[in-house]
């Protein structure tokens, strides 16, 4: 059911154990018997040094479907996090993700977090999926970035 799919995420954790971005986390979820669940990864992306993200570790979900790689991952923080591109549900917003946009099926779960730790401090207040937090970055910077900070405080490492 899941050949493809699974073939690819067993191929690229492979490649992630032999080389991943100092302080990030991705690998499958368990299941309730122990055992590895390839379609459910669970990840933590740390804040960029010198931005207002730095010092936390935001946890996000990454939930593979059956025809991946020729559509996306949905990737969702938990918990959700103050920011214009992501949801109040936790889903992130970006084109990247987006099989009508920028999704390739090369992109590999490196560019994804990448990507993603990128929109972190460069949001697309073009494309907003949060109305306070787009207002917000849009018309008070630097209550912005307080309210990034202080996030950003309560999701360190623990």
């Amino acid at each position: 059911m899941y050949g493809n799919a699974a073939g690819r995420l067993v191929e690229e954790r492979k490649s992630w154990r032999k080389k991943h971005p100092f302080g990030f986390v991705a690998r499958p979820s368990k299941n309730a018997d122990g055992s590895p669940n390839i379609m459910n990864w669970e990840c933590s992306i740390p804040g960029k040094k010198g931005t207002p993200w730095e010092g936390g570790h935001y946890k996000l979900r990454m939930i593979f479907q059956h025809d991946y790689p020729f559509r996306p991952p949905k990737c969702i923080f938990e918990p959700p996090l103050f920011h214009p591109n992501v949801f109040p549900s936790g889903t992130v917003g970006l084109s990247l993700l987006d099989a009508r946009k920028d999704w390739r099926p090369s992109i590999t779960i490196k560019q994804i977090l990448l990507g993603i730790q990128y929109l972190l401090n460069e949001p697309n207040a073009e494309d907003p999926a949060q109305e306070e937090a787009c207002t917000i970055y849009c018309e008070n910077r630097l209550e912005y970035e307080k309210r990034v900070r202080a996030q950003a405080r309560t999701m360190r490492q623990q």
